[in-house]
């Protein structure tokens, strides 16, 4: 089972029409809403759309330096 957790970051396989691929899980349950860094929009999925989309994970630690 997918381990998604509130304030993850996500990469999903396509683009956002604002350019960004960088989604934010803002609420965990049945559904998961997931909010656009890009450009702020929010949408709900299911837990199976949310792990068909994915691509990865992004870390957040920011412990090498990383701006």
């Amino acid at each position: 089972m997918l381990e998604i957790h509130l304030d993850d970051i996500l990469e999903l396989k396509k683009q956002h029409p604002c350019g960004s691929k960088l989604w934010k899980v803002t609420r965990v349950g049945a559904d998961i809403r997931l909010e656009c860094l890009g450009c702020g929009r929010k949408v709900m999925l299911t837990r199976r759309d949310v792990k068909k989309r994915m691509k990865r994970f992004v870390p957040q630690d920011g412990g090498d330096g990383a701006a």
